[in-house]
Parts: C-alpha cells; structure tokens; sequence
C-alpha cells in the first residue's frame, strides 16, 4: 500500500449515509475543495434507518463504478461502520474498492484485533477514532499505541480524536463561548499528541459544533496547529475553508523549513530572530514543508509577522 500523507485530508466533512446527495459531493461536483469526507453510518445514523443507509451505500458505490471511480482531483471517501463486524461484512463487497478506507469508531483494546481482520485481503485504510474512557488515562494510551504499531500501524492515515464523545464521557459538552481547549479536552489532546505524536501518529482534531461561531473556530484552529494536529473535522460546509485557511502556511515558517533542511545548514544558525538548529527542528520543518503542499502559503498580512521580504528560500542540494 502506497503512504498517503495525513495532510491530504484536510477538513474531513461527515456526512450521514442516508443522504441523497452523496453522489455528487463523491464526484467532487458539490463543495468543490472538499478534501475529504466521511460516509457514515454509525452515530449519525438511527438504527431504525440502518437497512435505508446501508442500501444507499451500496447504490452509491454502484454509481461511482458506473462512472469508472473517482475522480483523481475529487475528495478522499471514507466509511463509518458501525463496529468491526460491519466493517467485516463491507470488505466482502467489491465495490468497496471505491472507497479509501473505514474510520473506526471507539477504537480500543478489546477490538483493535476484530478490526484489522475486518481489511485483511483488502487495500483500505484506516483512520482510529479515540473517544473512549480510557483515552483519559495515558497508560491506556500508551498501551492502545503500541497494540497500534504491532497490528495496523501501516494502514492507519491518522488517528481522530472524538471530542464530543469524550466530553459525554465526562457528562460535559463543548461551551458556546470557549474552545475545547479551555475544558478536559485541554488535558486530553497535549497527551495525545505525546503519545501517539511520538510514535510517528498524526491526529485530526475534534469537530467543532457551533457553526455560526466562526471567529471562535479560528481562535480553535490556532490552538490545534500548535499542538501539531493535521487537520479537523467538519459538520459543515462552511466550516471548510475555514479549516484549509488554517492549514496553510506562512512564507516565514516555510522559509526557516526550507532554511533547516538545506544540506548547507550549519548546526545551529539564526533565521527571523529565532535559533534554528536542524537536528531538533527535522521534523517539524519536514511537516511545514508537507502542508504548505497540500494547502499552501498564507496571504493575509498577518502572515509576514517578522517584516522580512516575500520570498520563499530554495533549500540547497
């Protein structure tokens, strides 16, 4: 299996599996740069409509090979299963080779082996939801993260971090007027990017559900860059852009990247009034450089906060 960058994905729009206009967002015909999406048919599916999205699944991969896949430029598809039985029970249709891969729901202990049996024989990749209790205990994690590295590590794109689910853990949900941040999340997420981010995970921030409150989504997404997370779910089609703006990166990081992993960089030098020193910024620089492709440079002039001149440094060799 080929390595898809975690940066490809983008604001990663759910979209419930009883929706009738599946089809055209798949083709990439509605919500043009929507870089990916999710088909889901767990939490935003009642049971009683299970039978209902399940065939409506099945009817748009049906389309989609009608029409020979999908497109090349159009947004990653992946599927929610319900549990890993599901997912086992999907492999089997060939179809599903239109399909990138499942997300896993509450991901543990006691199904990550069910899961990685449920793709065996197949080329589908994997993106682990963490929205469990035992997210909050970091032994746990450190255990679900090597079970991770000796089972499925190599198909897993990224791990999500399902924040409404371990606000309800708690018996909280997300305040109108603060980030997710400013709440328990605040403790989870640095831990997560840790532990999972040490042992070469990415993560995918949580949803943010109040969709009219954009300003309060940017101050969010600022805190989820900090904390190296790749990308961030989406219940809205206005959310986004917003999202992909936040992704892109400014002319001065991305030249101190390029300035790090030149051949002729010395061992410690400075760049915009900063210490560079390569052997401790590698991977940080190498993931400037992978999101400024994927989602490019800042414009706005806030971008350019050092004043130096727009130019971007070539890095030698």
């Amino acid at each position: 299996m080929k390595k898809v960058s975690p940066f490809a994905l983008g604001a990663t729009l759910y979209m419930p599996a009883t929706r009738t206009d599946l089809l055209s967002v798949v083709m990439g015909e509605k919500l043009q740069g929507l870089r990916s999406l999710v088909v889901c048919l767990e939490d935003a599916v009642s049971e009683i409509d299970l039978d209902v999205a399940l065939a409506n699944l099945g009817t748009l991969l049906m389309d989609i090979d009608r029409r020979g896949g999908r497109p090349e430029d159009g947004p990653m598809m992946f599927v929610r299963p319900r549990n890993a039985d599901m997912a086992a029970k999907l492999s089997a249709w060939p179809l599903m080779r239109h399909a990138d891969g499942y997300v896993m729901p509450k991901l543990n202990l006691n199904n990550i082996d069910a899961w990685a049996k449920s793709v065996e024989g197949t080329d589908l990749y994997l993106m682990p939801t963490l929205e469990t209790k035992e997210v909050f205990d970091p032994t746990a994690m450190v255990e679900l993260r090597n079970a991770l590295l000796e089972t499925i590590a190599d198909r897993v794109i990224a791990l999500r971090i399902g924040g409404n689910d371990l606000m309800g853990c708690l018996g909280l949900r997300r305040p109108q007027s603060t980030t997710l941040y400013q709440t328990p999340m605040g403790y989870v997420i640095p831990m997560l990017a840790g532990v999972m981010g040490a042992a070469g995970f990415a993560l995918t921030a949580p949803v943010f559900e109040q969709i009219h409150s954009q300003d309060l989504l940017k101050a969010e997404l600022d805190l989820d860059m900090a904390h190296g997370l790749v990308g961030k779910t989406a219940i809205h089609p206005s959310q986004v852009a917003i999202i992909h703006r936040a992704l892109q990166v400014s002319i001065d990081d991305l030249n101190s990247a390029k300035a790090i992993l030149s051949d002729a960089a010395p061992a410690v030098f400075q760049f915009n009034g900063a210490m560079c020193e390569p052997a401790t910024h590698l991977k940080w620089a190498e993931n400037i450089v992978e999101r400024a492709r994927w989602h490019g440079l800042r414009t706005d002039k806030t971008a350019n906060l050092s004043g130096a001149p727009l130019t971007l440094i070539e890095a030698a060799g």
